[in-house]
């Protein structure tokens, strides 16, 4: 349930790319991305910052496994289009654009230090993957004492266990979870 959104908060979403939503997921994609688009038209309302994150994963060559294992066909992540954000996401040139290389968005880049230029001290989190992208930032979030929200409905997995999970056993210990529109009320009744 979500009790409150603060002041300052930013949106984040996560891998919302041509490339990632090509994939098999669990919850129709074309819902994910409505219920994000929807979250953006009410954060642009309010003023406040979006966040938007993509993923290149060969780019930290540190971080891949050397025996191939996790990432044996990094070719497919080498298409033109593969880290475009999707068109249903209406970007706008002061968003904030950050590339992972890794789950975490906070992992070397800059993601930090821009929330913290804007006094942001809440987030809300939606995107691809669940147990992925979007629990490997909410994790670092936590550890940063950022105020999470997560838009369940403005997100998906691959697999249905380990999105059960994020959502029912994780993120719980974290922050607040909700639908988009439960964040959009509580957006809209802020002071």
């Amino acid at each position: 349930m979500i009790t409150a959104i603060d002041k300052n908060t930013a949106l984040v979403l996560i891998d919302l790319q041509k490339g990632v939503v090509k994939m098999d997921v669990v919850h129709p994609i074309k819902n994910v991305l409505e219920k994000s688009a929807e979250l953006v038209a009410a954060f642009r309302k309010a003023g406040l910052p979006i966040v938007v994150v993509n993923v290149i994963p060969t780019g930290d060559k540190e971080h891949i496994r050397k025996d191939g294992g996790a990432m044996r066909n990094v070719s497919a992540f080498s298409n033109s289009d593969f880290a475009e954000i999707t068109d249903e996401i209406k970007t706008q040139p002061n968003d904030i654009f950050i590339t992972k290389h890794t789950w975490n968005a906070f992992y070397n880049t800059k993601l930090h230090d821009e929330l913290q230029k804007r006094n942001i001290t809440g987030i809300v989190l939606a995107g691809v993957s669940t147990s992925i992208g979007v629990e490997g930032t909410a994790r670092a979030a936590s550890e940063r004492a950022y105020n999470i929200s997560f838009a369940t409905d403005a997100m998906t997995d691959r697999n249905i266990d380990a999105h059960n999970n994020s959502v029912n056993v994780i993120f719980p210990r974290m922050g607040e979870v909700g639908t988009s529109a439960d964040i959009i009320a509580k957006l809209n009744s802020r002071v």
